[in-house]
């Protein structure tokens, strides 16, 4: 039972635009490792950016800054 975690900072993904990133993985795990698509998990976890980090800065202040 394939469970996929994808986390992206919360930036206005569209309900279709999550739709497809489902579909995706989903398609991905059965095509590569022959998962069953009816058992595959797959969790969109939206993060705003003042806790998203990189380098040791948020992404908000990196984007401030230019980075």
């Amino acid at each position: 039972m394939p469970f996929v975690n994808i986390r992206i900072t919360k930036e206005g993904a569209t309900a279709e635009q999550k739709k497809q990133l489902i579909a995706g993985a989903t398609k991905l795990l059965q095509d590569v490792l022959g998962k069953n698509p009816k058992t595959t998990f797959v969790i969109i976890d939206e993060v705003e950016t003042d806790n998203w980090g990189i380098a040791g800065e948020s992404v908000t202040e990196r984007r401030k800054l230019g980075k």
